[in-house]
């Protein structure tokens, strides 16, 4: 299961209720943040989630709306929390803005409190757990370095508990023996094989987060069949020049993108200040039904049905 915590939905500028762009996403003991618009670390505390493994941040491009947060961030890790390394991954260019941001404003020639790794990633896996990875994909917009993540359960064999009672498997390291591929011996002297008591391949949960970009027919492939897309939409089809002028998308392009790419659900975050929640989400849903657009502070599960 993939959680998701929205600390920060609002495009360019944050708005009375909405801060610039952050999101946090938990798989188990992994906390991933994504993007650190200004304010970002009061949104953390609010959101209650803290700095906690909060080991690994994605930043999907260097303009100033989506790294300002880190400077704070960085000010606050200083003076009060300890955490003993900080994972930045970036593209060139905005790695390039971030190490200035921290090293020519924030630390001013002194030591980072913490190990501190600035990880240039190319499109590709970049990061890989037992049982997820995340993707690197190049994304339109602006000329910058852009980059999307696609985060991706490993396919697994469900174990069936049913078939080991039958089978007289007792509680405990046997069966997770047999979860992780070995035969075992029961103490009568039976030999109990993996498959005996696992499921046919079951492909795990994908779900993908794009920030900003100004077209969609490059990321069809990628988020195809996806369980839940998080994708921007800064204006509506009535500005749609504007979109193509700023190299973003409208609620129906996101939404288009849905359809074609036949996702589950659709999250619409990066909303500008001057359309109302309502009428993004009714132009949106004309053409994808399952969309959600996302507030401060959401908390969406992704997980199997």
């Amino acid at each position: 299961m993939f959680e998701l915590i929205f600390l920060g939905t609002s495009a360019s500028a944050p708005s009375a209720r909405r801060g610039l762009p952050a999101q946090i996403v938990k798989h188990n003991e992994f906390r991933f943040l994504i993007d650190c618009g200004e304010g970002t670390q009061r949104q953390i505390l609010q959101s209650g989630v803290g700095f906690r493994n909060l080991n690994h941040i994605l930043i999907t491009h260097g303009h100033l709306d989506h790294i300002l947060g880190l400077a704070g961030l960085m000010s606050t890790f200083m003076r009060w929390e300890t955490i003993e390394e900080l994972n930045i991954y970036g593209g060139r260019w905005a790695l390039d803005r971030v190490h200035d941001l921290l090293f020519g404003v924030v630390l001013r020639g002194r030591k980072p409190p913490m190990t501190l790794n600035l990880r240039e990633i190319k499109p590709g896996v970049f990061f890989e757990a037992d049982d997820f990875t995340i993707t690197a994909f190049p994304v339109f917009h602006r000329g910058s370095d852009s980059l999307g993540f696609k985060f991706e359960e490993r396919a697994r064999r469900p174990f069936l508990p049913e078939k080991a009672d039958a089978l007289g498997v007792p509680q405990g390291p046997q069966r997770r023996d047999l979860v992780e591929g070995k035969t075992i011996r029961l103490a009568d002297g039976r030999e109990v094989r993996p498959d005996d008591v696992l499921g046919p391949l079951k492909p795990g949960l994908t779900f993908v987060h794009i920030g900003d970009t100004g077209r969609t027919e490059d990321l069809v492939a990628v988020c195809e069949n996806a369980d839940a897309l998080v994708i921007e939409s800064t204006y509506l089809e009535e500005e749609a020049e504007l979109a193509d002028q700023f190299s973003h998308l409208t609620a129906k392009m996101a939404a288009g993108l849905a359809v074609k790419a036949n996702v589950k659900q659709l999250i619409l975050t990066h909303l500008s200040r001057r359309y109302g929640e309502r009428e993004v989400l009714a132009e949106a849903q004309s053409v994808f039904p399952k969309v959600r657009v996302a507030r401060d502070f959401d908390v969406f599960q992704i997980k199997q049905g």
